[in-house]
């Protein structure tokens, strides 16, 4: 089974970084590597609550999983503990199996001197995705939500 790690340290609280975790519209602002839109369908922050994401190339000659140049994918939540951890279990919506299969996504947050320190474990890639690709696109996302929760935060305390 491939899996990859990726971890940052973002300068916000595990609390603002939790928040931005389970609110659809963060989701869709940070949760999407560079090049690509995204767009939260369906999305229920709760042990059990399902979510369905769409991510699109902005360049139209890129070939998604789902569709043209569309990455679909649907899943649930496994486990959510406020401002320590979300356990999500996710599949591309494909006929390529190539990228079928479950993924398990697990998120980490610690405190940590100026912040928090945010890992992204994820288990059962996919063999159609190469790991430094998904490790790419999970650095990218997680340089977005640290933008997203950092500005939040810089102007909560302004």
């Amino acid at each position: 089974m491939t899996q990859t790690r990726v971890a940052r340290r973002i300068r916000a609280s595990p609390a603002a970084v939790y928040r931005a975790l389970v609110d659809a519209d963060a989701v869709a602002a940070w949760r999407v590597p560079d090049g690509m839109s995204a767009v939260v369908h369906e999305f229920d922050a709760r042990a059990g609550g399902r979510f369905r994401v769409s991510l699109t190339y902005e360049s139209a000659d890129r070939l998604g999983k789902t569709a043209a140049a569309t990455d679909t994918y649907h899943g649930r939540f496994v486990e959510l503990v406020p401002d320590e951890r979300v356990v999500e279990e996710l599949e591309f919506e494909t006929a390529d199996p190539a990228f079928a299969g479950a993924m398990r996504v697990t998120t980490t947050l610690a405190g940590a001197d100026g912040g928090t320190d945010v890992a992204m474990l994820h288990q059962g890639v996919p063999p159609g995705v190469s790991p430094q690709d998904n490790e790419l696109g999970t650095r990218m996302a997680l340089d977005k939500l640290a933008a997203l929760v950092e500005s939040r935060s810089a102007s909560a305390i302004t």
